[in-house]
């Protein structure tokens, strides 16, 4: 979900049909610093595969390159964004010199002459030193769209090849190798501590499955799906903790807030995303069963949120029913991904949360909170929530003593 600001964060004015001069002015300015120093042929560093979704099972398959060989070691890095609290300019610059020197091919295609380099390239750990020539200098149309998600521009590539050996861990190297579904190599590198932008590169790739169904599957559906394995196998390890303590964490990124609320009971999740100015809602939930169908209303954000969530409750081992609240607010002027959702609600979750000892108590804190925070009524959400509306009409043994 994302909702458009109605003020500028930067200059306070209001925004008029989603965009603001000062916003535009910046990023024009960006891609024409980059129209001014691109080359048709070039020496640099590549970060990651982009694999697109249009025209599936027939898809565009990018190097994301810059132009040069610099390393950086927060190109295409959003954990490390969040670590070094990064802004959304920040964020959009480098994006926006990510060169997208791209290729079709069929989703198994393996056999075209650049999907074995893209396979090699995404299974490294460490920016790769590539050389690579364009059918034609990359230029940026310069868009006046301001809402649309950050990014350098698409070129046709003619001819890539890496200039140095490429350098796979040992460990993904043997789970790619090894005839395993998709599903257990993702456990398996994660349990081994391999972070989830890494795994997204690995699955989108083609790079994991079983030997026969391999395929790439388009970046955007890659991260979700690797949210949602890796957040289903920590349900089934947490299901057997015991439940925690009434409690509060709260924290937020880039304009995208997160209060969290943990109560003592068996696993459940509901997550609502709410425009602070706009007062749009959107919401999604599950039981202890978990989900048949996708989270369509809140979609992506939905599993990164959950992912977090999952992983700070197996550190402190312990199971717990989740309401989690996100806020977006007009310091959230330009849309980046679904990683903000969840390196938001990761460092909401890294907090020391506040504990309280009743249902009613936190309740009662949490819309206390959210009206000086943001000037916003929670109680009308409280009221649809499905999974309140459950925790108040059951009755636990210890409610008859």
């Amino acid at each position: 979900m994302h909702v458009a600001p109605s003020i500028c964060p930067r200059c306070g004015n209001k925004i008029i049909h989603r965009q603001c001069y000062c916003i535009l002015r910046d990023k024009i300015k960006i891609q024409q610093e980059f129209n001014e120093k691109a080359k048709k042929e070039f020496s640099g560093e590549n970060y990651n595969v982009f694999v697109g979704r249009f025209g599936y099972p027939n898809i565009n398959v990018g190097f994301l390159n810059t132009g040069e060989l610099t390393k950086e070691d927060d190109a295409d890095n959003p954990q490390l964004w969040a670590d070094k609290n990064y802004q959304i300019e920040d964020v959009i610059t480098k994006r926006s010199n990510l060169i997208n020197s791209n290729f079709r091919t069929q989703i198994k295609g393996f056999n075209d002459r650049f999907t074995a380099l893209a396979r090699d390239i995404a299974l490294a750990k460490e920016p790769v030193d590539t050389e690579v020539s364009l059918e034609k200098k990359p230029q940026f149309s310069l868009s006046l769209h301001q809402e649309a998600a950050p990014h350098g521009p698409k070129v046709n590539v003619e001819s890539a090849r890496a200039t140095e050996n490429i350098k796979i861990p040992h460990k993904v190297d043997k789970i790619v190798s090894d005839d395993l579904k998709a599903s257990e190599g993702l456990e398996i590198l994660h349990a081994n501590g391999f972070e989830q932008h890494y795994l997204t590169k690995i699955l989108s790739t083609g790079n994991l499955g079983l030997t026969g169904n391999k395929k790439f599957v388009p970046t955007r559906w890659a991260i979700t799906a690797v949210d949602d394995t890796l957040g289903k196998k920590l349900i089934e390890e947490i299901k057997d903790y015991k439940t925690g303590e009434y409690a509060a964490y709260f924290s937020g990124y880039l304009g995208n807030y997160y209060l969290i609320l943990l109560f003592p009971e068996p696993w459940s999740y509901e997550l609502f995303e709410m425009g602070v100015s706009s007062g749009e809602y959107s919401t999604d939930h599950e039981w202890y069963e978990g989900r048949k169908d996708y989270a369509s209303d809140t979609v992506g954000g939905y599993y990164a949120a959950r992912l977090s969530i999952l992983e700070q409750l197996k550190r402190e081992k312990k199971q717990a029913a989740i309401l989690a609240l996100r806020f977006i607010t007009d310091e959230y002027w330009a849309p980046l991904g679904v990683w903000v959702c969840r390196e938001s609600s990761k460092k909401s979750m890294s907090t020391n949360p506040l504990q309280f000892n009743s249902k009613e108590e936190l309740l009662t804190y949490a819309k206390k909170f959210v009206k000086e925070k943001f000037k916003y009524d929670v109680s009308e959400i409280f009221k649809k929530s499905v999974l309140l509306d459950q925790l108040h009409r059951q009755r636990r043994i210890r409610d008859f003593f």
